[in-house]
């Protein structure tokens, strides 16, 4: 069988795992997927791994294509996901709608799971956000920083801590078994992230790659990516 080999966001993980079975039964082609943050996709794909397809931010896709790397024609947006806080399944939620009562929730947690904040888009993101909130030195021996969001959710959810949160794209918190959606950050400290879909200009396999872009991005799917997190 043919194997097309993506490196993706995590914040995809989940609607390429959705459509997956659709796609290896029509095209015969499997699909390798690597997912995490996307700055660390970026990076394995500019060391020279192999690629077809990068399912990252817009920013970074425009980025790529105008290195060449990417072929800027094939790119197409796939949705835009919210920065969003979450907590174990069974957990009270706390108030979040304001910066003030996002500032007092940190506070009241022992333990802060979140994603790279060096790599990944939500990471990067909640890390200025501390800071703005003027909770980053407070908090310091609290955060728990892990490689990608799926892997800061997994271990919210398995966390010991009396009062744990986390906080990464919503559709990582979606996909997530045992930890509950609170909701996206407010005002002041929110972000949404257009996922895009790029084919690399090194792919051996250009028709199965637009295959698959075309199926991620058809509107028949608007329904499961709105269930999935993408608006």
């Amino acid at each position: 069988m043919k194997t097309l080999r993506v490196l993706s966001g995590g914040a995809a993980q989940g609607l390429v795992e959705a459509l997956r079975p659709e796609f290896e039964t029509a095209s015969g082609c499997t699909i390798d997927g690597v997912f995490g943050a996307v700055g660390a996709m970026r990076d394995r794909l500019l060391a020279g791994e192999p690629a077809d397809l990068m399912i990252l931010s817009r920013a970074l896709i425009d980025g790529l294509a105008r290195d060449g790397h990417v072929d800027a024609a094939s790119a197409r947006d796939i949705g835009v996901v919210e920065t969003a806080v979450a907590v174990r399944t069974g957990d009270a939620a706390p108030p979040i709608g304001s910066p003030e009562e996002l500032r007092a929730a940190l506070l009241a947690a022992d333990s802060i799971h979140f994603p790279d904040p060096e790599q990944a888009t939500a990471g990067i993101h909640f890390a200025r956000v501390l800071h703005d909130l003027g909770v980053n030195e407070v908090l310091a021996d609290r955060l728990r920083p892990a490689p990608n969001g799926a892997a800061a959710m997994r271990a919210l959810a398995a966390s010991t801590s009396a009062h744990p949160v986390g906080c990464t794209q919503a559709t990582e918190i979606l996909s997530t078994p045992g930890i509950a959606l609170v909701g996206t950050l407010p005002e002041g400290c929110a972000l949404a992230t257009t996922y895009t879909c790029g084919i690399t200009t090194r792919t051996l396999s250009p028709a199965d790659a637009a295959r698959l872009v075309t199926l991620v991005a058809a509107d028949r799917h608007r329904p499961l990516r709105r269930r999935l997190g993408f608006s």
